[in-house]
C-alpha cells in the first residue's frame, strides 16, 4: 500500500496535540500533513494536500465540521469525525463519515475506526489498479480481434467471430456464443459497443447481434441467428438493417 496520509483538524490545541500523539504511536507509517485549528485554513489545505484521512471535529466556531465538508467539492478521503457528543453520530454517518471517536479520546475505539478507514481504502486502490488491468488489456486484446469480459470468477478473453450475439439486462450482459453457452459480465451493453468490430450491429436497444451470424430475417420483427435464435430487431433499426443488404 502507498503512503496513507492524514489531517487532523480541531479548534481545541490541547485535543490537536493529544489526536496527533496518539496517531503517530499507534499508526507510525501514517503521514500527517499537517494539524489546523482554524476551519478556513484546513479547507484550503485539505483542497490541495487530499489527504486519505481526515479527523475532523463537529463542533468549532464559525465553521463546524459538516459545514466544513460542505466547503470541499470532492470529499476523496475517509473522514473520522472527533467530537464530545455522541449524539452527532447519526448526523455524522449521513455526512458519509466512515466513523466517529468520542472524546476523551480512547485508544481502541481510535484503532477501530482507523482499521475500518484503511481497510475502505486498500478495497478502493485495488478496485482502482483492477480497473486500470482491465483498461490496460482492453485496449491490447481488442487489437487482436477480441473481447475482455469481466466476470464473476475472472475474465474471459472471447474470440469475436465465436460471439453469436449479445443481450443487455438490468445493466448486466449476456454474451451468447457459438457453442450454445452464455458468459454474464457485469458491464452493461454499451460498454461493449466501442471494443466490437464493424461486423456487429446493434439491432435493438437490448440487443447487438453479430452480422456474420445472421440467417433470417422476419418482417414481424425479429433476426434469426445460425443456431436459431430469433433476436428482436426494433423499427428503427430494421431500415437501417436492410439498406446494408440493399
Amino acid at each position: 500500500m502507498s503512503t496513507i496520509t492524514a489531517i487532523l483538524v480541531d479548534d481545541e490545541i490541547s485535543n490537536l496535540k493529544g489526536l496527533r500523539k496518539k496517531v503517530e504511536n499507534l499508526f507510525p507509517k501514517i503521514e500527517i500533513l499537517g494539524c489546523y485549528q482554524k476551519p478556513e485554513e484546513a479547507i484550503k489545505e485539505i483542497k490541495k494536500k487530499q489527504p486519505s484521512i481526515l479527523f475532523l471535529d463537529i463542533q468549532m466556531p464559525r465553521i463546524n465540521g459538516f459545514e466544513l465538508l460542505s466547503q470541499l467539492k470532492q470529499i476523496h478521503f475517509q473522514v473520522i469525525f472527533v467530537t464530545a457528543f455522541s449524539e452527532y453520530a447519526i448526523e455524522a454517518f449521513k455526512e458519509n463519515a466512515i466513523d466517529y471517536v468520542l472524546k476523551p479520546i480512547d485508544n481502541k475505539d481510535l484503532i477501530v475506526a482507523v482499521d475500518k478507514a484503511l481497510t475502505v481504502i486498500k478495497t478502493q486502490k485495488k478496485s482502482d489498479n483492477n480497473h486500470k488491468l482491465v483498461e490496460l488489456l482492453t485496449s491490447t486484446i481488442a487489437s487482436n480481434n477480441k473481447i475482455i469480459v469481466p466476470t464473476t470468477k475472472g475474465m474471459s478473453f472471447i474470440p469475436q467471430d465465436e460471439v453469436m450475439h449479445l443481450e443487455g439486462y438490468e445493466g448486466y450482459t449476456k454474451i451468447h456464443l457459438i457453442n450454445n453457452t452464455t458468459i454474464i459480465s457485469s458491464y452493461n451493453l454499451g460498454k461493449f459497443e466501442n471494443l466490437l468490430s464493424t461486423n456487429f450491429f446493434k439491432c435493438h436497444k437490448s440487443h447487438t447481434v453479430n452480422l456474420e451470424k445472421v440467417r433470417h430475417f422476419e418482417n414481424e420483427g425479429y433476426l434469426v441467428l445460425e443456431n436459431e435464435q430469433r433476436v428482436p430487431i426494433s423499427k428503427t433499426n430494421k431500415k437501417a438493417f436492410l439498406e446494408m443488404f440493399t
